[in-house]
């Protein structure tokens, strides 16, 4: 890290300091109780011309969860899964402040080695890999890879023979997660010592375990459960006579604020439980949405209105095939509000919210109660760093890539 503070580090890092950078005094820009919303009328202050939906980047909130983690979980370094939002800004300011990544292809590896990051600083954390993708990262030495089935050890020996594996486990059940990544990865208990052996077999190194509980897990004893059946698998392969391992992945789905403080409180107690007589053992995380969820705030813009009786239907410029994917995808609940500031005892109505395409399924909201708007206010919509952004299509010709994302910090 470079500078005399981590903001500083920031915002001179590849990816950051090439990029328009606002900055904003907190008493100027965050008059009101709502900070998101005092960040966007600042955004909007500095460019009257802004006219379509747009994002605030707040850097700050990223420097405060960097080390929000670092203090939490001491001995896990991050590794930010670039799937979950790959702009540019981020990946650099992660970067600066020393995370690693996880990437799940070549175009993730490409972007992050583009920042000036080492390539033994990526992970990559896709059991299932394209053969050009494996081969690449064998050009680039990106040589530490997960899998899950022996057929991918046979493709790792083909491609990328100098790759170290890690083992992934399926998470254990019960986890109540926003999303179950353990009905598509993750080998089960009686599949470990065949998967082992089958790594043994094809003189593949066995560099250590990785799991993944599901993305917003609200059952905490699950990481208690993962970790103890990592350290099976390593005492698995010890007994099998395999070099000994020495990396612990305990995966990604993290959420910042209460549940991430109670979550690293189990993580670290089961850590020295399972693994305190394993010191030499590199412990890494997946954290995607801690970073990125809060960090990005959106605000839309009402193009169009109907009015039928009492009821209001309004129609933005982003949407379910844009960057509001995350409904569907992500399980996101939308509670969007006007950017302009209530009025005292303004009345609300029954609203529908659509998004801009002719597909009646881009319905946004339904019944929701909103106060009076008008062809060009505002929305915002909290918390939309998550699998947002990257995930979004061109359908119908609103492109999500047109929706500018404006770098910010405040101090």
């Amino acid at each position: 890290m470079v500078g005399s503070s981590p903001l500083q580090a920031v915002l001179v890092a590849p990816g950051v300091k090439d990029t328009k950078v606002l900055a904003f005094e907190r008493r100027d820009a965050l008059k009101d109780k709502d900070a998101a919303s005092g960040l966007l009328r600042a955004v909007l202050a500095a460019n009257p011309a802004q006219r379509t939906a747009f994002y605030a980047f707040d850097l700050a909130r990223v420097v405060d969860l960097y080390w929000a983690w670092r203090r939490a979980l001491a001995g896990v370094r991050p590794c930010y899964a670039v799937k979950c939002n790959p702009d540019p800004a981020m990946l650099g300011a992660l970067a600066a402040l020393g995370a690693g990544f996880d990437c799940a292809s070549r175009t993730e590896i490409e972007a992050v080695l583009a920042l000036g990051v080492r390539p033994r600083d990526i992970v990559y954390a896709n059991p299932c890999k394209p053969e050009p993708h494996l081969e690449y990262a064998a050009e680039v030495g990106v040589n530490l890879a997960t899998y899950d089935s022996e057929e991918e050890v046979a493709k790792v020996k083909r491609c990328h023979p100098n790759c170290e594996l890690l083992l992934r486990l399926k998470g254990p059940d019960g986890g109540d997660a926003r999303v179950d990544l353990g009905t598509k990865y993750g080998a089960h208990a009686d599949e470990v010592v065949p998967l082992l052996r089958a790594a043994q077999r094809a003189g593949v190194t066995v560099a250590g375990v990785s799991f993944h509980v599901g993305s917003g897990a609200n059952n905490l004893a699950v990481y208690r459960g993962a970790i103890e059946a990592a350290r099976a698998a390593f005492d698995a392969a010890a007994a099998l006579g395999m070099p000994p391992m020495r990396v612990l992945d305990i995966g990604g789905g993290f959420v910042s604020g209460p549940t991430f403080d109670e979550a690293a409180a189990v993580i670290n107690d089961a850590l020295a439980q399972h693994f305190g007589d394993l010191p030499c053992v590199e412990v890494i995380g997946e954290p995607g949405r801690y970073f990125a969820e809060t960090a990005f705030t959106l605000a839309a813009r009402v193009i169009g209105k109907r009015t039928r009786g009492e009821v209001r239907e309004y129609w933005i410029d982003d949407g379910l095939y844009g960057s509001l994917n995350c409904i569907i995808m992500d399980h996101y609940v939308p509670t969007p509000r006007p950017l302009a500031a209530p009025r005292p005892g303004e009345k609300t109505h029954t609203s529908t919210v659509f998004g801009p395409t002719c597909d009646s399924l881009d319905t946004v909201v339904t019944g929701y109660q909103l106060p009076e708007m008008s062809v060009g206010d505002w929305l915002v919509f909290d918390n939309m760093g998550a699998y947002t952004t990257g995930a979004g299509s061109n359908f119908n010709g609103f492109a999500t890539s047109d929706i500018k994302i404006y770098v910010v910090y405040s101090s």
